[in-house]
């Protein structure tokens, strides 16, 4: 395939997260945010990576995704990298949720957004949003591929065991409620490049992936397929998280309409924005816990201790279920660079083959890399995620096969 490039969108409510990377050699031509779509005070922030790499930021009202699409075409033509480039071989779009139907990337066609659409009642908040970053992108270069990469891809492997809640069958399938998972995108390069990291095939090792960010998730990988997963229908539930918190007895929800009369969108909104580190500290930034915490503060060293607990309780649930675990992944912002984080979720597991070694644990990187001491059973390593990269090589891969 001659053309080589790809633009990879990621669409949000009132944002677009870009990067158009170069799959010659895998390289990042361009990165930028339009933030704030619909203000007056709307912002892009564009910074090509040749050249001398000068961010350029420019400020006032976009007014919808149209508007801000078109924005960024501009900034890549003044860099050389327009849409209208013979070299552009597709455009790839994050999508949140695609149910049981999507299994791997798909190109876009009537009827695959309209079955995106149909997910809306299951994602409110992204799928609107990811549709709305297609269809603009479609109206800008209708010749073009574009190419849709679902976050639950990657957890459509799990055996029902695993994905099936235990609730009435019928219900469930009516209002298709199962277990999903999320993340997948960062699950599958992170797990992958862990087995590389071995110098192994994927096929061939078992690992825990820990993605752990404002947002967390834990995936069992076995052989490079996800057999579990902690996010379920929704991202609510697993880890706790920077806002959100977790696994949690569904019966809080009665007791908090009926005892405290709270309404379901009040509910909605204390779980997933006012929960998880935030409802237990006041703060969802780990580094501002840490620094509490070493001034002292109970209330920060309470919620980081739960926050661990947690994550140990997965740790042990996922070495159960895969049965061997070669190795143990940490990525995302808390987990690349959080190294408190990474040795209190080890920490008491010798007899399960984990260990950190405190020297390789403290280096800080972004580069993929081993902090477990050699004589650990189970490889404990950091692999910065780059779900940007994994969108575009599923992207780029789809398109190729399809001429």
């Amino acid at each position: 395939m001659s053309a080589t490039r790809v633009l990879v969108l990621n669409s949000g409510s009132s944002s677009v997260k870009y990067q158009l990377l170069d799959m010659a050699d895998s390289s990042r031509l361009a990165v930028g945010l339009v933030e704030r779509i619909g203000e007056e005070t709307s912002r892009l922030k564009h910074t090509p990576l040749a050249g001398d790499g000068a961010e350029r930021e420019r400020t006032g009202p976009i007014a919808d995704h149209e508007a801000a699409l078109k924005a960024v075409a501009a900034e890549l033509a003044a860099d050389g990298l327009g849409l209208d480039s013979p070299e552009l071989a597709a455009i790839g779009h994050r999508v949140v949720h695609g149910g049981k139907h999507f299994t791997e990337p798909t190109v876009v066609d009537d009827a695959v957004l309209a079955e995106i659409e149909r997910l809306i009642p299951v994602a409110p908040l992204h799928n609107p949003a990811n549709l709305t970053g297609i269809r603009t992108a479609q109206a800008l270069r209708p010749d073009l591929p574009q190419v849709a990469v679902f976050d639950t891809a990657f957890h459509t492997t799990m055996p029902e065991a695993a994905a099936r809640y235990a609730i009435d069958v019928a219900t469930a399938d009516e209002h298709r409620v199962r277990r999903y998972g999320f993340h997948g995108t960062s699950h599958a390069y992170v797990s992958r490049t862990t087995a590389e990291l071995l110098g192994k095939a994927p096929e061939d090792v078992n690992v825990i992936v820990l993605h752990l960010g404002n947002g967390a998730s834990a995936s069992a990988v076995r052989g490079g397929r996800c057999v579990d997963t902690s996010m379920g229908l929704t991202p609510l539930e697993g880890l706790v998280m920077g806002t959100r918190s977790g696994d949690l007895d569904p019966a809080v929800i009665f007791h908090l309409a009926r005892v405290g009369g709270l309404s379901i969108d009040e509910i909605d909104t204390l779980l997933n924005k006012k929960s998880g580190l935030i409802g237990l500290c006041g703060d969802n930034d780990m580094r501002e816990i840490r620094r509490r915490i070493d001034e002292g503060d109970e209330q920060a060293r309470l919620a980081f201790d739960i926050y661990i607990h947690r994550l140990k309780k997965y740790i042990g649930a996922y070495y159960a279920v895969l049965g061997r675990v070669d190795a143990i992944a940490f990525t995302a912002g808390v987990g690349e660079n959080a190294a408190p984080v990474r040795a209190a979720a080890v920490a008491g597991l010798e007899e399960l083959g984990l260990a950190v070694d405190g020297e390789l644990n403290s280096v800080r990187s972004e580069e993929p890399r081993l902090i477990s001491p050699e004589y650990a059973r189970v490889k404990v390593a950091v692999v910065p995620t780059d779900e940007e990269l994994e969108i575009a090589a599923q992207t780029y891969a789809l398109v190729g096969r399809h001429g």
